[in-house]
């Protein structure tokens, strides 16, 4: 059961940072649970992750649609995306550790999806749509699973004017469950960073991913 360690956060070596620390935790928990096993680790914003942009995969998609070459720096691109695809394929186990930005994840994380989201590889397009519409199936069905490590300033579970705008969680289980099928996507929060104690934060944060973490590999 491999496991993929995605560091989404732009300052990505400064510990400090709360997602981090949710990081430092969960690598702590996972080998001294796994002492044999390898974590794969993925530093989105130490790499160029391809986007979707004129000359990257919009040049690169149309190209291969229709059997054009590549140039030598698109073919670069092509084959970081595809290292991507991948890398992320075959692990069973994703861990994504990221703060919140202005209500959304950030933008390397996005990036990083257009790479995995992919037609015929993590989903697929159905002849005919479903009797509630749906019109694609997820391909990523053999347990796959996800686990969010996810810090904000403010905080998100209060039933209060904050619920509405907690876009970020529910836009990555609508793609991971909802569009490539994984069967299990858990989030652990580090929130009420701008106003709380951190020690407050970090405790009722570490109570959550111990239980998150023993239903993830269970």
């Amino acid at each position: 059961m491999k496991t993929l360690l995605i560091n989404a956060h732009p300052d990505y070596q400064n510990p400090a940072h709360y997602s981090l620390k949710l990081k430092t935790a969960f690598e702590e928990r996972y080998h001294k649970a796994f002492p044999q096993e390898e974590l794969t680790s993925l530093t989105l914003y130490a790499q160029d992750i391809p986007r979707i942009k004129e000359g990257q995969l919009q040049s690169i998609w149309a190209k291969q649609a229709t059997g054009t070459a590549l140039t030598t720096e698109e073919a670069l691109v092509a084959k970081t995306s595809q290292d991507l695809l991948q890398q992320f394929k075959e692990h069973q186990r994703i861990v994504i550790a990221s703060p919140l930005h202005n209500f959304n994840i950030p933008s390397a994380l996005k990036d990083y999806l257009d790479n995995i989201l992919i037609a015929r590889e993590t989903f697929r397009y159905l002849d005919t749509p479903q009797a509630d519409g749906k019109a694609s199936t997820g391909l990523m069905t053999e347990d796959y699973r996800m686990l969010v490590l996810y810090a904000s300033g403010s905080i998100y579970t209060e039933n209060d004017f904050y619920q509405d705008l907690d876009f970020a969680p529910k836009y990555l289980k609508a793609m991971f469950q909802g569009v490539m099928g994984f069967d299990q996507v858990a989030i652990v929060r580090a929130e009420g960073t701008a106003t709380l104690p951190e020690e407050a934060i970090m405790t009722k944060a570490n109570q959550q991913l111990a239980e998150r973490f023993e239903a993830f590999y269970r």
